[in-house]
Order: structure tokens, then sequence, then C-alpha cells
């Protein structure tokens, strides 16, 4: 193989390619410092929880977001209430179905710029075999590192079949939920 310019030229082009292609790749949820939490009313009186265990893959570039892409997992199994009794009938079938449907998902279709580092992620949420399109508002904050992307998404909990059969009254469990979450990332360009 002769060195020649155009040789050299080939190679710095894969060499740089090769080099600025994990950046996206090296993006990770922190999950230590993030939360994902949700809200609602039972028989008028609020009720919060939050699940423990939740992952993301993000591709995420505000100078891209043509091509930027977010994946979010959620363990159903994790949900937690707070309290033996209400925990226990959370993966029960009327509930969360944990067993059938232990996960949750989003997956991103679009994301738009609405300025002073605000965005709006359109994709669809999968829960409990039921999906629907949504439209998910955030904030995006930056500290060194450390970008914190934090929203609240409301939902109606029975277009995904939460809380089935007697529960499906929304006089004791209220339709709407919100879900609030707050999720450190690493690795993400300036906002």
């Amino acid at each position: 193989m002769m060195n020649t310019p155009q040789t050299l030229t080939v190679l710095v082009s894969a060499l740089l390619a090769s080099l600025a292609l994990p950046a996206a790749a090296q993006q990770k949820l922190l999950p230590a410092q993030s939360e994902l939490n949700f809200a609602a009313k039972q028989m008028g009186v609020p009720i919060n929880g939050h699940f423990k265990k939740f992952d993301a893959q993000v591709s995420f570039d505000p100078a891209k977001l043509a091509s930027s892409k977010v994946a979010f997992t959620v363990d159903m199994g994790s949900a937690t209430l707070g309290s033996k009794e209400m925990d226990s009938e959370l993966p029960t079938a009327t509930w969360f179905n944990v067993p059938k449907f232990p996960q949750a998902s989003f997956n991103s279709s679009a994301i738009k710029a609405l300025g002073a580092g605000k965005f709006e992620v359109t994709g669809q949420l999968a829960i409990k075999g039921q999906v629907q399109n949504v439209q998910v508002p955030l904030s995006m904050t930056q500290t060194g590192a450390i970008t914190v992307a934090t929203g609240v998404l409301p939902i109606k909990r029975l277009a995904f079949k939460i809380g089935d059969g007697d529960w499906a009254d929304t006089s004791m469990v209220a339709d709407d939920v919100q879900v609030r979450f707050k999720l450190s990332l690493s690795g993400v360009s300036k906002l």
C-alpha cells in the first residue's frame, strides 16, 4: 500500500469519523441521580409512587434534533406506593399485570426545540400492551458534564387499562395520572 496523499486523506477521514461516532453512544442515564414518579388521586386523596428501576438509551444532539432519539424502559415490577398492601396489588392483572407486561416503554419519533432549554419529544408510550402517541414536554439544564431533563407527562390510566374491572370507576381512583421525571444524563453536547 502506498502512502499517497489520497490514501492518507481516506485514513484520516475514517479515523475522525470513528472518533465522532462514539460521542452519542457514550450518553448514559445516571440512575442514582434520576427519578421517575407518578401521582394520582384515590377518593380525592393524592397518592404518590415511584419506579425504582428504569433505563434509557439516549442519542441526543441539540444541533441535530432530526437524528436524535430516546428509548426509555421501565421495570413495572419496581413500582411502589410505599405501602406493603398497595405495593402487592400493583403487579396484579388489574393494575400493571407485571407477569404479562413486565416493562413499559417510550420510543421517540421526533424532538422539537422550543427555546430556552425546553423541548417537546413526540413518541409512542406502551404500557400494559396499550400503545398511545404522546408529546412529552421537558426542560434541560446542564451543570458541568451532567445534563438534567425534567418534565411532567399527564396520562389517562384507563387508556392503558391500568385499574381494570371494578377499579375503572374514576370516582374511586382518578383517571388522570401525572408522570414526573428527572433524568440525569452524561455525555450530552452543550445545549
